[in-house]
C-alpha cells in the first residue's frame, strides 16, 4: 500500500502514515489521523497542528484539512477548544490491541479419496451456468433487485416441483417449495419453526452425524432407533419413545447402510406421525443416482401433510453452489416462513434463476446422465480393486444407489481393524462405528467414490486393499 509519513511538527507530534491509494485528499488525511488516534500513536489530549500548519506541511489545500478535521470531530475523535486549538478527544478509551483469532480446528471436508460429498462437473456445464447467471444479472428487473419472496425464485420453485412430480412421486404446489442454502439449513429452519427445545426426535441408528448435530444444536433430544434391512424399525422407536415430536429419516437410501425403507415400515411411520401429530423430516440426499431401476417414490409422496422433504443440488451439481430446497406441508408453511423472516429472509435470486434455466432446457438432466455413468464406473472399479487387492479381507457392499459404499473386514478378524486400516492406508474415510450413537464396535469403512479422477481413485483403492491384507496377515491379528 503506497504511504507517506506526515512530517514531525516539533518533538511532540509523531509521523503519521498517509495512504496515497486514497484519491480524495480529505479522506486520505482523515484516514491517517484516525488510524494514529485509534492505535494510540496520538494520545488522548494531544494537540493537533492547526489546519494552516498541516496544510503547509503536507502540501494539501487547507480546505481539505478542514474537511478532515470536521470528519474526525463528527466521529468524536477530536475536539476544538475555543481559543486554544484542536485536540485528540480526552474521553477516548485505551487503544485496543488487534486480537489474534484463536486456533479453532474446523472440518471443511476432505478432497482426496474416499471423502464423502465430492462431485464432478464438466467445464461445459459450468460455462452454461455462468452464462445464464450473467444474463440474469444483466437483465435484472426491479423485483430481482429487491428483497423478494422469502421462499426463493418462483422460476426455480416451479422447476423443482415439476422435477419432483416426475422423478420422486411428489405432487406439490410451487408455493410450498422453499429454497435454502443446503440440507442442514433447511432442516434447522424447519426444526426451529415446528419443534420446541427439549422435544424428542427419532434418528436412525446408524445415521448421519451432521444432521444429528443440527438437531442437537436446536435443542432437540435424540432418540436413536435401530435400522435393519427394511429401514428404521418403527416398532422399536415406538417402544423407546412413542411421544417423540419428529423423526429424521433417509428412506430412499439410508445413510450409511444404503438400505431402502420397506413399504410396511413407511406406512407404520406415517401412521405414527398421523396419530401423534409428529413431523417426519425426509432427507433425500442422493436419490437422483440410482444405478438399477426407476427412481423410488419419496415418503413425502405418500404423506404430504406430515413429511417435510429435504432436497439438495449439492450432489446433483456441486456443494459450492449452496442451493437446496424444502417441500413444506401446507399446514406448516406459515410457521416456516415466519421463522425464516426472523433471521434469514431469502436467498440471492440470480443463481437460482440460472439453475432454473438449466433445469428447464434439459442441461441438468444431461449432466445427471453423464455423472451417473461416470459414478457407476467408479463404483464398480472401487469394488473390483478392493476385492482383488485385499484377497477377501474386505467385503464390499456394492450399492444400487448413491455415491458411497461400505467395505467391511471379513468375519473372524480382531476388533479395531477398520480404524487401523484407515490410519495406515492414509485414506479419508468415515468409520462405520462413527455413525452410531450407542454401538461403537461396528466394523467397516464408508467410502465415497464420486468426483475423483480415475487414477487417484484406483491408487487409493489399491492402497486400501493391500493395507488391509497386510494387517490381516500380521501376526497381531
Amino acid at each position: 500500500m503506497p504511504t507517506t509519513s506526515l512530517p514531525r511538527q516539533g518533538s511532540a507530534f509523531p509521523p503519521i502514515e498517509l495512504d496515497r491509494s486514497i484519491r480524495n485528499q480529505a479522506l486520505r488525511v482523515h484516514s491517517g489521523l484516525r488510524a494514529a488516534i485509534v492505535d494510540g500513536l496520538l494520545a488522548p489530549g494531544s494537540r493537533l497542528p492547526s489546519s494552516r500548519e498541516l496544510s503547509a506541511q503536507l502540501g494539501i489545500g487547507r480546505n481539505m484539512i478542514v474537511a478532515a478535521y470536521e470528519h474526525l470531530a463528527s466521529d468524536g475523535l477530536i475536539e476544538a477548544r475555543h481559543g486554544s486549538g484542536t485536540y485528540v478527544s480526552s474521553s477516548l478509551p485505551t487503544p485496543p490491541s488487534i486480537a489474534t483469532a484463536p486456533d479453532i480446528p474446523l472440518a471443511f471436508g476432505g478432497r482426496s479419496p474416499f471423502a464423502l460429498g465430492q462431485t464432478h462437473v464438466e467445464p461445459a456445464f459450468l460455462a452454461r451456468l455462468a452464462a445464464a447467471t450473467r444474463r440474469h444479472i444483466a437483465e435484472a428487473s426491479v423485483d430481482d433487485l429487491a428483497y423478494g419472496d422469502p421462499r426463493g425464485s418462483l422460476h426455480l420453485r416451479r422447476q423443482i416441483a415439476d422435477f419432483l412430480a416426475v422423478n420422486r412421486g411428489i405432487r406439490c404446489d410451487p408455493g410450498c417449495v422453499v429454497i435454502v442454502s443446503g440440507t442442514q439449513h433447511g432442516l434447522r429452519l424447519c426444526v426451529d419453526a415446528l419443534l420446541a427445545p427439549g422435544d424428542c426426535a427419532w434418528v436412525e441408528e446408524p445415521g448421519y452425524g451432521v444432521s444429528r448435530s443440527t438437531l442437537m444444536a436446536a435443542g432437540v433430544r435424540l432418540v436413536p432407533v435401530p435400522v435393519d434391512g427394511a429401514g428404521i424399525d418403527v416398532a422399536a422407536g415406538f417402544a423407546r419413545n412413542p411421544g417423540a415430536r419428529a423423526a429424521y429419516v433417509t428412506p430412499s437410501h439410508q445413510f450409511p447402510t444404503g438400505v431402502k425403507m420397506a413399504m410396511d415400515r413407511r406406512v407404520a411411520l406415517i401412521d405414527w406421525a398421523d396419530a401423534t401429530g409428529a413431523w417426519i423430516f425426509e432427507d433425500d440426499y442422493d436419490s437422483e443416482f440410482r444405478y438399477s431401476g426407476p427412481p423410488l417414490t419419496a415418503l413425502a409422496g405418500l404423506a404430504p401433510d406430515r413429511v417435510v422433504y429435504l432436497g439438495t443440488f449439492a450432489k446433483t451439481l456441486f456443494p459450492g453452489l449452496r442451493l437446496g430446497y424444502v417441500v413444506v406441508p401446507p399446514g406448516a408453511l406459515g410457521r416456516v416462513l415466519a421463522r425464516r423472516a426472523a433471521f434469514d429472509r431469502f436467498m440471492p435470486v440470480f443463481l437460482q434463476n440460472a439453475v432454473a434455466d438449466l433445469l428447464a432446457d434439459g442441461s441438468v438432466a444431461s449432466h445427471l446422465r453423464k455423472s451417473q455413468r461416470r459414478y457407476r464406473v467408479a463404483r464398480d472399479q472401487l469394488a473390483e480393486i478392493v476385492n482383488a487387492t485385499s484377497r477377501g479381507t474386505l467385503c464390499s457392499d456394492v450399492p444400487e444407489q448413491g455415491l458411497h459404499m461400505i467395505v467391511r473386514p471379513r468375519d473372524g478378524l480382531a476388533p479395531g481393524l477398520s480404524q487401523l486400516i484407515r490410519a495406515e492406508a492414509k485414506i479419508e474415510a468415515v468409520l462405520l462405528s462413527e455413525t452410531f450413537m450407542e454401538r461403537r464396535d461396528a466394523e467397516g469403512l464408508i467410502l465415497g467414490f464420486s468426483g475423483y479422477e480415475t487414477g487417484a481413485l484406483r491408487a487409493a483403492a489399491t492402497r486400501l486393499g493391500t493395507t488391509a491384507l497386510k494387517l490381516a496377515d500380521d501376526s497381531r491379528w
